[in-house]
């Protein structure tokens, strides 16, 4: 498949990791990038039977394999970073310098390299060498202590926020701002994306808020918490949910028409104090009808009011069908490249690679000639 997308032509080099790095990885693939992922050598020892057909990240990109451990695996991959733009690599901090693939190693070859490395807290600090996951970055960087209800202990958002927020689309950005700028410059650099401060970023509008005032470090006390009743979840007859956001007044004004209830038998909008006994009342009312009939009643409303659906569920849901934000590759049904461009637009170039595939046409389309093709493979460099 023909190459699409705004970042077409632009060759990237992925080191295999979990989460955040092939993140990024995908979201410069869907965008047009030439990815090729670097696996390790499938063997018992590695733990790396997992199925390939439903690991969705790595969804556009083709596959060779090498063993960085070895000293010609090293060399090989060192050819393959002179033909990239781009580089991903989510080891800890040092692991990429002792193997011999390190920033300054890999610009002296390629001095336009965006080298781009995703950790959870950064290259250096006193906890750059520490293990974590998205919860601890996250807690760090003070945003799980917002995620829950008032009294109740902090609710893990799944591992959105720092895996893949702050961690995969934050390093897909650096990547691309570094692409921008090595266009105008000739050079490469380090983009270091750190999962802490990513997620930190992501909660820039609440530093402001907490300066102002107007936002209280007390969990399930503040507008956008569940502290305010207008902006909540609510369960309904059938035991599933809907969820409110009226926080406007005129938005807020339909909601209760909707609801059939006046604004004069209730505190006003406001009073923090009458919280209570709104949301009593707005329980309530959810209670009297299923889910979908609060959807009919809300239809064409500007409560700012939408069903909570399941994964599943928001796949079929007559506005995501009718822009199509979902696609089906290989076996999978899933998201749809976003965001969208009106003449280039993004697309998956193909399922999930087993191991090594692809990669011998990979390496043709990035110039390398079958003798050097032949070198790279006597350095171990596996591909179908």
């Amino acid at each position: 498949m023909p190459a699409m997308g705004p970042l077409a032509g632009i060759k990237v080099l992925e080191f295999e990791a979990i989460g955040p790095g092939p993140f990024a990885g995908m979201l410069l693939a869907d965008m047009g990038a030439d990815v090729i992922l670097i696996d390790r050598p499938a063997s018992p020892g590695l733990g790396l039977k997992r199925e390939r057909w439903n690991d969705v990240m790595m969804r556009g990109k083709r596959s060779v394999t090498l063993d960085l451990k070895s000293t010609d695996g090293a060399a090989a991959a060192l050819e393959l970073m002179a033909r990239a733009d781009a580089l991903i690599e989510g080891f800890r901090p040092g692991v990429m310098e002792r193997l011999g693939l390190g920033p300054d190693v890999a610009l002296r070859r390629n001095p336009t390299l965006v080298y781009g490395r995703m950790t959870g807290w950064g290259q250096d600090g006193s906890l750059a060498a520490r293990a974590g996951h998205d919860i601890n970055y996250i807690a760090l960087a003070g945003v799980l202590h917002a995620f829950g209800r008032r009294g109740e202990a902090p609710v893990p958002p799944l591992n959105l926020v720092g895996d893949f927020g702050g961690g995969g689309m934050l390093l897909g950005f650096g990547i691309a701002c570094a692409l921008v700028e090595a266009r105008a410059s000739g050079k490469g650099q380090v983009v270091d994306a750190a999962m802490v401060e990513g997620a930190s970023l992501l909660a820039t509008m609440f530093s402001g808020m907490l300066a102002a005032g107007t936002w209280k470090d007390e969990r399930g006390a503040n507008i956008l918490d569940t502290g305010a009743p207008w902006y909540e979840v609510y369960e309904t007859q059938d035991g599933k949910y809907v969820s409110i956001g009226s926080i406007e007044a005129k938005f807020y004004e339909d909601l209760l028409q909707r609801l059939g209830l006046g604004a004069q038998s209730l505190p006003p909008q406001h009073d923090r104090k009458g919280w209570p006994a709104l949301r009593k009342a707005f329980s309530e009312k959810f209670l009297e009808k299923s889910r979908d009939e609060w959807c009919k009643v809300f239809d064409g409303s500007d409560a700012c009011f939408a069903p909570v659906l399941s994964f599943s569920e928001a796949r079929n849901h007559a506005h995501n069908a009718a822009r199509k934000s979902y696609v089906t590759v290989g076996k999978v049904e899933q998201p749809a490249p976003a965001p969208r461009f009106s003449r280039t637009p993004g697309q998956i170039r193909n399922a999930p690679p087993e191991r090594g595939e692809g990669g011998g046409q990979a390496l043709r389309d990035w110039n390398f000639s079958e003798k050097e093709i032949s070198s790279l493979q006597e350095k171990g460099l596996g591909f179908a």
